[in-house]
């Protein structure tokens, strides 16, 4: 296969990962998978990139972030994070949630404290949640743990025969760049909308559908006749008819079997629905429903239920649930929700059974925001023994005493032992679909090289900015990396840069590092999408924004995260 065919797969590969409708893990697997047997790598070389010694550190780190996830201790500071001054409050949370996330997952630092902002009554949660987001990204920058993006492309820096990335390596750009970016952050933050807050819960927000089962008394009446005008706080908005919509609904519409009718208004009195006879909501009748919680949750990064529809999961079966309502963003979805595809963000509130909590797949799959139903946590001597250990494999390994995999392997040991996690849970909150990212990509890297692909892009590259010296190719690297996170995904950016930023490198004859970090600066540079970062898609529902929020909030931060990047690597890693 020639250098041209696999860089013009790789260009197949990009416009499949912006498109978005095959996941990640999906497409690099593929990709991976196919130079194998087109003979562009061998067998050896793509087990040898699901042995990579980082990749396994990153999902070793990955599994002991399961106990420490569901530690109380953000949920009991948050009180004291949040009071006084909206900007004092801004700044308390930006500064803990940036603190925390230079040693800590991110997206189990910002799903903490994602329920707790948006239960709160003080300042409008429109108002903390995108901070929190950028902040979790502003702290990941500063240490090789902060991030799982520093851990990706350490593993291509370990594949590639180099000298693996030092835990504080990133700090001396990542730390002055982060400062600078929660400062104008705090100024930014004042172009967030002001969205309310509500009396109760966030549940107004969203529609009730309840179908017409056949021999409904309510079948072949008006919805006059019927009395459907005048619902306590309910309102009759439009009606699903085999699959046409009629909207708005006239008084004298005649209502057929197997209609769907969309009510909107305060969905926590649904009660009101109980006096019609044969009206089901979401496959239950009234009754069922009205025996059971109303929950709101958002549909997590790792979820399996992304991309997929109700149906086509069989929704009520996984979660012993049903959905009421789906929000994405600042939009009510309406319709057949039960053919909508899901996305990562979405919030969905749910009627539930008694025994929701007891299923295995919510962490998995949820991020809870209502506190009528927690989440089992770990008591005070629990959270002291999983910090407690954590910090000292940080401590020995930026010490150079213990290697980083084998105390994170020693702590997930003892949390074993200590019971604080089980085989169970890892088994279901293995990151699978990272795993696959990554070592997929590390394969696709290595046909890149082995094809001559990766020297034609370096040629390219030189041939480009020739002008402008290994300055302006440095430049444009970083820039590539940046438009490449704002499109797909963190971590398949800096997959897809990594190799355009060592081969350019070695085409000019200089040291690799200023343009490894180039890459791993610039894949974490998202900030003016919700899209292409875990953390904004997590807040994205919640916080009712709209895409324009999180361009007028982080354009500007952006412009200094950039240069001040730019500025500062060169400074400390010389060409």
């Amino acid at each position: 296969m020639s250098a041209y065919l696999v860089l013009a797969s790789i260009g197949v590969l990009l416009g499949l990962l912006i498109h978005g409708r095959l996941s990640p893990a999906v497409l690099f697997s593929c990709w991976a998978v196919g130079y194998v047997i087109l003979g562009v790598v061998d067998e050896q070389a793509m087990l040898g990139s699901f042995s990579n010694p980082a990749l396994i550190t990153l999902l070793v780190l990955m599994l002991v972030s399961l106990a420490l996830e569901r530690s109380p201790l953000l949920e009991r500071v948050s009180d004291v994070l949040l009071r006084g001054r909206e900007w004092r409050a801004s700044l308390r949370l930006m500064g803990v949630t940036a603190g925390l996330s230079a040693f800590l997952n991110n997206t189990a630092v910002v799903g903490s404290l994602l329920g707790v902002i948006s239960r709160q009554r003080h300042i409008p949660a429109s108002r903390l949640l995108i901070p929190l987001s950028f902040a979790s990204i502003l702290g990941g920058i500063t240490t090789l743990v902060g991030t799982s993006t520093n851990l990706v492309v350490n593993s291509f820096v370990v594949d590639a025969g180099l000298p693996a990335l030092g835990m504080f390596q990133f700090a001396g750009v990542g730390i002055p760049v982060a400062l600078l970016c929660l400062i104008a952050l705090l100024f930014s933050r004042r172009w967030l909308p002001l969205n309310p807050l509500q009396d109760k819960d966030s549940s107004q927000a969203y529609f009730l559908e309840a179908r017409l089962v056949p021999g409904s008394p309510l079948v072949g009446a008006s919805i006059e006749q019927n009395r459907l005008r005048s619902l306590d706080g309910l309102f009759l908005l439009e009606i699903v008819r085999n699959d046409r919509l009629i909207s708005p609904v006239s008084p004298e519409e005649v209502l057929e079997e197997d209609d769907i009718l969309v009510f909107t208004g305060e969905v926590e009195k649904v009660q009101a629905l109980q006096q019609f006879s044969g009206l089901q909501l979401f496959g239950n009748g009234a009754d069922r429903l009205l025996a059971s919680n109303l929950v709101e949750v958002v549909v997590s990064n790792e979820s399996e239920l992304a991309h997929s529809t109700l149906q086509e999961v069989d929704f009520r079966t996984m979660f012993n649930a049903g959905v009421v309502g789906i929000r994405r963003g600042q939009r009510r979805l309406t319709g057949q929700l039960g053919k909508i595809p899901l996305k990562v963000g979405d919030s969905l509130l749910l009627a539930v059974g008694p025994d929701f909590m007891s299923h295995r797949n919510l962490d998995r799959n949820f991020h809870l925001l209502s506190d009528s139903l927690q989440r089992p946590r770990l008591s005070a001597r629990q959270s002291l023994f999983a910090f407690s250990g954590f910090a000292l494999v940080i401590l020995f390994s930026a010490l150079g005493l213990v290697p980083l995999l084998n105390g994170l392997l020693m702590l997930l040991a003892a949390l074993l032992l200590g019971r604080i996690l089980t085989l169970g849970e890892l088994r279901r909150r293995f990151p699978f679909e990272l795993m696959m990212i990554i070592g997929s990509a590390l394969t696709v890297a290595k046909a890149l090289e082995s094809s001559g692909a990766a020297a034609l892009v370096a040629d390219g590259m030189r041939a480009l900015f020739d002008d402008f010296g290994v300055v302006g190719a440095f430049v444009g690297v970083y820039f590539i990396t940046l438009l490449l996170t704002e499109t797909v995904t963190n971590n398949a950016a800096a997959a897809l840069a990594f190799p355009i930023g060592l081969s350019t490198a070695q085409g000019f004859g200089v040291d690799p590092m200023p343009f490894i970090m180039a890459v791993a600066f610039g894949a974490s540079a998202c900030f003016m999408v919700p899209f292409g970062y875990q953390t904004h898609l997590m807040v994205y529902s919640p916080g009712r924004y709209r895409v324009v929020d999180y361009l007028k909030v982080g354009f500007p931060v952006s412009l200094i995260y950039s240069a001040g990047v730019l500025v500062l690597v060169p400074l400390f890693f010389p060409f």
